[in-house]
C-alpha cells in the first residue's frame, strides 16, 4: 500500500482540481480561485514523492520554481502595473542555492556572499522601483544577522557577538530614526534597551568566568 501513496496521491490531487477548476468555470469564470488549492495540491503531490524518494535537492529546486511561477501569475492577474513578484523572487532562489551547496552553506563565505548579494538585489530593486523611501535598510538589517551569528557561534564568542549585534542593531536605530523622522529623536529609547544585553552578559556571564 505504501508503494501506491504516491500514484493515490497524485490521482486524487488530479481528479480534485479537474472538479475545481470546473467548478471554477461553470459559478465564477472571471475568478480563478482554483488556482490556490491547485497550487496547495501540486506541493502536496511533490512533497510526498520526493520525501519517499529522499530526493531533498530536487524538492527545492521544484518547489522554489513553483512558488515563484505562482507569485508571477498573481502579480500578472491582479496587480500588472508593477512587478512585485521580484521582491520574494530572489531569496526563494537561495533555498536551493543552499541545499546544493550542502556542507558548504555553513561556510562564512558562502554567508557572506548570500547577504550582500541579496542586499545588492533590494538596493537594485530600491533604486528602480520605488525610489522614494530607502527601504533597503530593513533587509539589510535582517540578512547581516547570517554572517555575524554563524560567525560567532563558529568562533563560540557570544560574548563579543552581543556587542557586535548590539552596533548593528544600534546603527539601524539611528538610520531609521534618522531617514523616517529626523525631527523626532527617539532612537534613544530602543538603544538603552538594546545596550542591557551586552551588559548583562558582562556582568552576569564573562565576569564571573573571568573571576573563577
Amino acid at each position: 500500500m505504501k508503494k501506491l501513496d504516491v500514484g493515490f496521491t497524485a490521482a486524487g490531487a488530479t481528479m480534485t482540481i479537474i472538479f475545481l477548476l470546473l467548478v471554477n468555470y461553470l459559478t465564477s469564470p472571471s475568478y480563478p480561485w482554483f488556482l490556490y488549492p491547485f497550487f496547495v495540491l501540486l506541493l502536496s503531490v511533490i512533497g510526498l514523492y520526493c520525501a519517499k524518494k529522499g530526493k531533498h535537492k530536487l524538492l527545492s529546486v521544484l518547489y522554489s520554481a513553483i512558488i515563484i511561477v505562482f507569485l508571477i501569475t498573481e502579480n500578472v492577474l491582479y496587480t500588472p502595473q508593477y512587478p512585485w513578484f521580484l521582491y520574494a523572487t530572489f531569496p526563494i532562489l537561495w533555498w536551493p542555492i543552499l541545499v546544493f551547496l550542502g556542507t558548504r552553506a555553513k561556510m562564512m563565505t558562502t554567508a557572506w556572499i548570500g547577504s550582500m548579494s541579496i542586499i545588492l538585489y533590494y538596493l537594485i530593486l530600491n533604486t528602480f522601483l520605488s525610489p522614494g523611501y530607502p527601504w533597503v535598510i530593513y533587509p539589510a538589517f535582517v540578512v547581516l544577522w547570517w554572517p555575524l551569528a554563524l560567525y560567532h557561534a563558529q568562533k563560540k564568542t557570544y560574548f563579543k557577538f552581543s556587542i557586535h549585534a548590539s552596533i548593528l542593531i544600534i546603527v539601524f536605530f539611528i538610520l531609521v530614526n534618522f531617514i523616517s523622522s529626523p525631527q523626532t529623536i527617539w532612537a534613544v529609547y530602543p538603544i538603552f534597551c538594546v545596550l542591557w544585553w551586552p551588559l548583562s552578559m558582562y556582568y552576569f556571564v564573562f565576569k564571573r568566568r573571568m573571576e573563577h
